[in-house]
């Protein structure tokens, strides 16, 4: 799988360039996530899946900053 496909490595990739992230719709199917700048948190794009292993990166998180 290409990294530019696979959520988890998206959202590390976020995290690793001082961005943040937060959960803004998890119907229990699909995770929609905010992708936010680093200086001043305006979001500028959005990651939705279904990915099994997005679940489990997330496990219960609701942001970057490990809030459950």
């Amino acid at each position: 799988m290409s990294e530019d496909l696979d959520p988890v490595a998206r959202l590390q990739r976020w995290e690793a360039f001082g961005a943040h992230w937060q959960v803004v719709d998890d119907d229990g199917a699909r995770v929609t996530v905010a992708l936010c700048r680093c200086d001043g948190g305006e979001e500028v794009d959005r990651l939705t899946s279904d990915a099994p292993g997005l679940r489990a990166f997330l496990a219960g998180r609701r942001s970057s900053a490990g809030e459950g």
